[in-house]
């Protein structure tokens, strides 16, 4: 397939020079923090809204029950039958596999079978500089060839996508807890597969605009990326994962990280640190718990991450209320602009254009991403913790409005135009993930609880002078 339908770094458009921040980093040993998940979201909801995120969940469940592979256990990047495996949409099956024991649609044994059979092809793959392997220095390829597990077309070795399956692993280890040979390989595999990422290899120059940033990528052909991860996006974790495990001179590559954060207030009483896609403000914390949470820069800024995507989610929100481009459907009750695929050009009409896939996201009237008015149910579900109060109402009204059409067989399609009459047909695993594991942590905190216990995040929030607000 030459066309490759996916985020792979749509950031990239809003490319800006980084600014140089000296702010304080890490803390003594005696200052070492210990830092908890909080746990569920405390907000009521109904029976009847029970029952609907029951259903969103098992639906969305069985996308990674079905669609992995049978021996590799490596899940698919889409239901598409040209599709290959992402190595992101596996990561984000680990804990959902989980979600699903805990909710009884699955044994432990079987969700446990299915982990160690991911783990030992990964442990196994072979990594080498070649152009037809699995990954490299602990990094793995974006996509991988269902039947070989090997390299597919030209892709990167990705970061941020290995970054992903890690904090799936990261999960896996501290779930799969029993002392039973099973669970024990997994959590030995587990080990083996975060010890042995060279994170010194996907460091980008010392000079450029990317400078000591972590690098998006590499490929045999061309070596690293042009691009390193600067902020503010999907990123957020990854830092926290290098510094945990290893990252030489980590304080250098996160202030090259926030030193190009854009903090802007769209509307009064909305400021924050803006990145349009709401998928940005939503991969990091469907694995880390950053409520109470700021680095020096938020800190400064008097709120926490988790606060930060609460503002992002309702700016969105007022920005389908203004809808200054006239999309139809756009309103309080229909709102939700991430990365997602679209109707495409085909749908074209008077001077209304259309996208394909694409990173579409809003931060505002002055700063968006591709609007052509494309919804993803998953964009406000994902954002379920950060704000039930409008997310719950939007949902039913979607479900009311347009649930014959959006629904299927893992429950909610990628997306829909209104404007352009277009209901995609496909789903898309890393949309699915992080709107199945987001739901759960609204509803108990179950990702959080397991992530936030282990010795590589906190580690990693204690090296990058991460403390409490209050």
């Amino acid at each position: 397939m030459a066309i490759i339908k996916r985020r792979n770094h749509i950031w990239m458009i809003n490319i800006v020079l980084l600014l140089v921040f000296t702010l304080p980093f890490g803390v003594t040993q005696a200052q070492q923090l210990t830092f908890k998940s909080k746990g569920k979201v405390q907000y009521a909801i109904t029976p009847e809204e029970e029952k609907m995120l029951d259903t969103i969940q098992y639906k969305t469940f069985l996308f990674f029950l079905n669609e992995h592979h049978p021996e590799k256990g490596i899940v698919k990047d889409r239901t598409a039958k040209w599709a290959p495996a992402s190595i992101a949409s596996t990561g984000f099956g680990i804990p959902s596999l989980a979600i699903g024991v805990e909710r009884q649609w699955i044994t432990r044994e079987k969700a446990a079978e299915i982990t160690l059979k991911i783990l030992k092809f990964f442990v196994n793959s072979v990594q080498s500089a070649d152009t037809n392997v699995t990954g490299y220095k602990g990094f793995y390829y974006h996509f991988l060839r269902m039947n070989s597990g090997t390299r597919e077309w030209k892709c990167e070795l990705s970061s941020i996508d290995t970054g992903i399956l890690m904090m799936g692993i990261i999960f896996a280890r501290n779930f799969y807890n029993l002392d039973n040979d099973v669970e024990k390989q997994i959590r030995a595999l587990a080990a083996i597969m975060l010890g042995r990422i060279d994170w010194q290899f996907m460091t980008m120059p010392p000079t450029g605009k990317f400078a000591n940033t972590i690098s998006m990528g590499w490929t045999p052909e061309k070596g690293l990326h042009d691009f390193g991860w600067s902020g503010y996006n999907e990123a957020l974790f990854l830092y926290v994962l290098a510094a945990g495990s290893g990252m030489e001179n980590i304080e250098r590559s996160y202030s090259a990280w926030f030193g190009s954060y854009k903090w802007q207030t769209p509307y009064k009483g909305l400021s924050h640190v803006a990145f349009p896609p709401l998928f940005g403000h939503q991969f990091s914390q469907a694995f880390i718990d950053y409520r109470g949470l700021a680095d020096a820069y938020m800190k400064a800024k008097g709120i926490d991450y988790f606060e930060n995507s609460r503002r992002a989610t309702y700016v969105q929100r007022q920005y389908a209320i203004d809808n200054p481009k006239g999309w139809i459907g756009y309103d309080s009750l229909c709102w939700g602009i991430t990365a997602s695929d679209g109707p495409t050009e085909k749908h074209n009409f008077g001077d209304k254009k259309f996208l394909g896939y694409a990173g579409r996201g809003t931060s505002g009237p002055d700063y968006n991403y591709f609007d052509d008015g494309t919804i993803a149910p998953y964009a406000p579900l994902s954002s379920l913790v950060f704000a039930p109060e409008i997310v719950l109402p939007t949902i039913k009204s979607i479900n009311k409005k347009y649930g014959d059409r959006l629904w299927g067989k893992y429950g909610y399609y990628d997306s829909f135009n209104p404007t352009a009459k277009w209901f995609n047909d496909d789903f898309i695993g890393i949309d699915e993930g992080p709107m199945l594991l987001m739901i759960e942590n609204f509803r108990t905190g179950f990702v959080w609880n397991y992530v936030m216990k282990d010795p590589i995040i906190q580690k990693g929030l204690n090296k990058l002078g991460y403390t409490y607000l209050n």
